[in-house]
């Protein structure tokens, strides 16, 4: 689908689109802002590139939910360019640099004409994890003197780290009133976003967290002039600046010195991280797609690439693809690329109605919003969670993150590339393995007559190096087909490829399709995480992450005897049979554990690892789940509390079904599905009074299946012996029906 036939969508999709693009440009509003100052650059160019991407990018892009604008893994390439090519002049650093962009932006869009969008599959996946993690630091290190009313010390990230502490005694030595009020603003907005979420009011929710931000900063400004008469309670080089007439004012590119060597080598790092950060978020977001559409990944490059250099031209930043602000239209309601105009349109209608109001905004609160970035990114949980897959994916992780904070993005992803392959060739101690094999065709592919089943057998070895070999016949595969990934003649299997092809059994789960791997069950690894390196030998160390049960575990294999069930704790990534669900059709699936089992394995009882969003917008979500097997068939239909904000994708994808006989139970449940008539009657009064009678459980059916869900966390052994109550309960009444 392209151009305009994107928009054409049905009247019900409408308001989802303008209401997901409004949320997105609350979000993308101090975001835009504070990454064009974290890169020195004008207030005014972030909002430049997010308007001009949305508008671009929504007519002549590949994806359909992407949200595009300035991106966080630019803002240290852009300052290091801005502050390095003017010589200490960043005014003529920030020309030159729109010059800078503008090539940029043409090299994105040749490497979408030349089809280059499988550029990003030739970096390992810990060297990528690393590189983005020291952007984080990079990001986090700068704006937390910001945040603290400091915003003219400058060096390195390990220099700037080195020096928060020499801010903090900055604060307390000379305590004026404008230096306080900055940092409590400052330490007031950080701790606005870390506690957003445990905020449970429908109010507080509806505004996204970043916005507070700015409203309490506008609205302390307000308040210390209107009511206590302080004209100027922030410094003015705390305060965002727009130019006297927006629109006549524009810079102009500086290409004078295109042909000095500092001047490529920026163009060459602004073109690789916006290449590498669009297309990790395409792929992500489409992940997250409740339809399963595939982006065309090289159309969004070349329209990626336009935008980029029409932003440069009138003094914006480069526009990606971001995968936070993606993230949200998903969350709430966004079905295509109308949302991306949308929340562009929001932005211009912010800039041209509240252009004073905006100016009010002191820097130490969008900082904060930065430095709560780039901690997300750079999060310890992300150095726990490499460890986890393996001993030597940390030291990758580790030289890549400590190689970019001290020379640069692009001597640090190049020395992470070369660790991946020194340790590939040390682990199997035969370099010619790699160096033999590389242009070899590794992988046969044929179509098996008597199953129809599709047969790929892959030989020597399979890592980041190659892995384009394996997915260019992988996607020739029809996702709803049988495909049988053979690793018996492969010696070697890295962490890259894994991850990949997790990506593809999901991808083919979604379309109805097996996606089936053997030959690995010869093969060793460090850990038991699935994502693991895989290798023929089994002269690894091993070791055991789940021997030593928890106190909750003991308590529910204990519960298990008690009702005679099976229990087991091991971690497992079969989950066919709840992709079906509604409930998971914009979040990722990572595994289940703690399974309790009846001994007619009708009830399955479990925990969930599922994952909302991706990258500094992913968050990881530990939920437990009763699934139910059915002997017959019952209507399909989804039960939930009644909330304006809850469970808004079936909302979106169901009308809600009201009793004018049980006004009280239309009024505290959202009931909806695809045959009301069916549904109004399975739910008679005595059905309906049971649900009223109870605490509240979200219900889902998909004919001869029921998933039930307490609350959106793990639960106590009591809250589990809750909900086996419920659950047998509503079963003896659906028996008495069905039966």
């Amino acid at each position: 689908m392209s151009g305009f036939s994107s928009f054409k969508s049905s009247i019900n999709e409408i308001p989802n689109n303008l209401f997901s693009g409004f949320v997105v440009s609350l979000v993308a509003l101090p975001l835009a802002l504070g990454l064009a100052i974290a890169s020195e650059a004008p207030p005014i160019s972030g909002l430049i590139a997010a308007i001009v991407g949305g508008v671009v990018c929504s007519f002549l892009g590949g994806s359909q939910l992407t949200i595009t604008g300035p991106g966080n893994g630019l803002v240290i390439v852009l300052l290091a360019s801005i502050t390095s090519l003017g010589d200490g002049d960043l005014y003529q650093g920030y020309l030159y640099t729109l010059a800078a962009i503008i090539l940029s932006g043409i090299l994105l869009f040749l490497f979408g004409v030349f089809r280059l969008g499988a550029l990003s599959e030739f970096f390992p996946s810990s060297a990528l994890q690393g590189m983005l993690a020291a952007i984080g630091i990079g990001i986090l290190a700068k704006q937390l003197h910001v945040m603290l009313g400091v915003s003219s010390i400058n060096g390195s990230p390990l220099e700037l780290l080195a020096k928060v502490p020499w801010s903090i005694k900055l604060l307390f030595s000379s305590p004026s009133f404008s230096v306080v009020l900055s940092a409590g603003l400052g330490v007031v907005s950080l701790f606005i976003l870390i506690f957003y979420s445990r905020l449970r009011s429908p109010f507080f929710q509806f505004i996204p967290a970043p916005m507070w931000v700015v409203i309490v900063a506008i609205g302390l400004s307000y308040y210390f002039e209107l009511f206590l008469g302080f004209t100027a309670p922030f410094e003015k080089s705390l305060l965002i600046s727009f130019p006297e007439n927006l629109w006549s004012n524009f810079p102009s590119p500086d290409f004078s010195i295109a042909y000095s060597m500092p001047f490529i080598a920026s163009v060459l790092s602004i073109t690789l991280i916006a290449s590498i950060e669009s297309l990790l978020s395409i792929k992500a977001v489409d992940k997250l797609d409740p339809k399963k559409r595939r982006s065309n990944v090289n159309k969004d490059l070349r329209a990626l690439g336009l935008a980029t250099a029409l932003s440069g031209m009138i003094g914006g930043l480069n526009v990606v693809t971001v995968i936070a602000r993606s993230s949200v239209n998903v969350n709430n309601g966004g079905t295509n690329r109308s949302s991306n105009i949308a929340h562009a349109l929001f932005l211009l209608a912010f800039l041209l109605l509240f252009q004073d109001q905006i100016q009010r905004i002191a820097l130490p609160a969008l900082a904060a919003i930065l430095v709560y970035t780039g901690y997300k990114l750079a999060a310890p949980a992300n150095f726990l969670r490499i460890l986890k897959i393996g001993k030597e994916q940390l030291v990758i992780f580790g030289i890549t993150v400590l190689i970019t904070l001290t020379n640069g993005l692009i001597m640090g992803i190049s020395c992470g590339v070369l660790a991946t392959f020194l340790i590939h060739a040390i682990i199997n101690k035969n370099l010619f393995l790699f160096t033999r094999n590389f242009l070899k065709p590794n992988v046969l592919m044929y179509l098996e007559e008597e199953s129809g089943n599709y047969y790929v057998s892959v030989k020597n070895f399979c890592s980041f190096l190659n892995f384009y070999k394996l997915k260019k016949k992988l996607d020739e595969i029809p996702e709803s087909e049988h495909a049988i990934i053979d690793f018996s003649m492969c010696e070697f299997v890295d962490h890259t490829v894994m991850e990949g092809l997790n990506e593809y059994r999901r991808s083919f789960a979604r379309k109805g399709g097996v996606f089936e791997l053997i030959g690995l069950d010869s093969h060793s690894a460090e850990t038991q995480h699935p994502f693991a390196i895989r290798k023929s030998m089994p002269d690894l160390d091993f070791f055991n992450l789940t021997n030593n049960l928890t106190k909750r575990q003991l308590s529910l294999q204990k519960l298990a005897k008690i009702l005679n069930w099976n229990y087991a704790s091991d971690l497992s990534t079969d989950i066919k049979d709840l992709e079906r669900f509604d409930y998971f059709k914009t979040k990722i699936i990572n595994y289940r554990y703690n399974e309790l089992i009846s001994k007619e394995e009708n009830f399955r009882f479990f925990d969930l690892s599922y994952s909302e969003g991706a990258f500094i917008a992913k968050d990881d979500v530990f939920v437990s789940f009763l699934l139910i097997d059915l002997s017959y068939s019952i209507p399909q239909f989804i039960l939930d509390r009644e909330t304006f904000l809850s469970n808004i994708n079936a909302k979106s994808t169901y009308k809600d079904i009201n009793f004018s006989k049980f006004p009280d139970f239309s009024r505290r449940f959202f009931l909806g599905g695809k045959d009301s008539g069916s549904i109004r009657s399975l739910f008679d009064s005595e059905l309906i009074f049971f649900f009223e009678s109870h605490a509240y459980f979200r219900v889902e059916s998909i004919g001869k299946g029921l998933l039930i869900k307490n609350k959106s966390r793990l639960s106590s052994v009591q809250e589990i012996k809750s909900l086996f109550a419920f659950a047998t309960e509503l079963m003896s009444l659906l028996n008495k029906k069905y039966l």
